[in-house]
């Protein structure tokens, strides 16, 4: 199990008024006038004190009352896929968190379609949100971003990142996860292995695909395009990745999934032509969707914190929606590979309390 970790600078320190008057050029005197919201300054030099303190970090009661009194209440969510459970659960943390917190959210999915995001932000946009997480961004979405900073609209990277952009990040190691599930497989002896990843241009599924194929590489196993797949995050994505590997009669010992969606519907694609899990085909997930959902399914998966995760990056994302400023931060999240029976493990006995645990939020 991996502990949560700050990949960037802690905090920074409190920046105070004479740290303002200093990268503005004005006496510390000025600075406390603005602050406290007393009339004596022009109103340009007013702005540009509010905006360099806003910068450096240093937040007055008298800027949060004026952001404040411009908002509206409501964060915007641009999910992937709502019927996917992973963003459900995404869903559900995200409306819990905002509403523990006065918001209300403006929910939607793009299905992986760039027309459908830009028309998402720019009603987020028309309709005023405060704040905008995004689970959804591609590297080319870079447009929709400079939309929202036009906009002054805050935004945070809740599982998927772009590198290239300034912005708050939560979300797991995934190389690192992916690493840990390839080396159990591998600890089975499975030698043929094909891996079933979602789009590659999302950071988390290029990551568990990179993740996957160094440490296969790593024990001597030689990387074959062919055994790599990428296709839709859904259980429909995984079936139709199975049923091309029956097509070209490539059908491997192992199948490493990039998420849990994807790993039931390749199971369900095995069983249809009466290939039983794991004495055939075994098959892992990622994401840990499914603990307990069925006696039938016990998926070897990567446990990823999904409801933590949300609450983190509506924290982070309020942070900023109230004026604070700071180096932006990158969250990495704790996961866990549980083990289940569908890689080849026996089915292990779990105590009541165990049963509990992997079953609370």
């Amino acid at each position: 199990m991996r502990t949560t970790t700050r990949t960037s600078a802690q905090r920074p320190r409190r920046v105070s008024a004479a740290d303002v008057a200093r990268a503005v050029g004005v006496s510390p005197a000025t600075v406390s006038y603005v602050m406290n919201g007393r009339s004596g300054v022009s109103e340009e030099t007013r702005e540009r004190i509010l905006e360099v303190a806003e910068e450096l970090g240093h937040t007055s009661s008298a800027r949060a009352n004026r952001l404040r009194s411009h908002q509206t209440r409501v964060i915007g969510l641009a999910l992937t896929d709502i019927a996917n459970p992973f963003y459900t659960e995404i869903a559900a943390g995200t409306i819990d968190a905002a509403r523990a917190r006065g918001y209300e959210v403006f929910l939607a999915h793009t299905q992986e379609d760039p027309a459908t995001l830009r028309s998402v932000v720019d009603a987020m946009i028309a309709r005023h949100v405060d704040g905008v997480v995004f689970t959804v961004l591609h590297p080319d979405d870079g447009d929709v971003i400079r939309s929202l900073r036009s906009a002054h609209i805050p935004l945070i990277q809740l599982s998927r990142r772009i590198e290239r952009i300034e912005a708050d990040f939560v979300g797991i190691d995934d190389r690192a996860a992916a690493a840990e599930m390839m080396e159990h497989v591998l600890e089975h002896g499975y030698r043929d292995i094909v891996t079933i990843v979602g789009p590659r241009v999302s950071s988390a599924s290029a990551a568990r695909e990179d993740g996957f194929t160094r440490t296969a590489e790593s024990h001597g196993i030689r990387s074959i395009a062919s055994h790599h797949i990428s296709t839709y995050l859904s259980e429909q994505g995984g079936y139709a990745a199975v049923e091309e590997l029956l097509a070209r009669k490539a059908l491997p010992r192992v199948i490493v999934c990039g998420s849990d969606a994807i790993a039931l519907g390749a199971i369900s694609a095995l069983r249809a032509h009466s290939i039983t899990v794991p004495d055939d085909v075994a098959v892992t997930g990622f994401d840990g969707l499914f603990p307990g959902a069925s006696p039938l399914v016990e998926l070897t998966t990567v446990n990823q914190p999904r409801r933590e995760m949300a609450e983190q990056a509506l924290e982070l994302l309020t942070r900023r929606i109230d004026g604070a400023g700071g180096s932006f931060q990158s969250v990495l999240r704790a996961h866990e590979l549980r083990i289940g029976t569908t890689c080849g493990c026996p089915r292990r006995e779990h105590t009541a309390t165990q049963a509990a645990a992997e079953r609370a939020p």
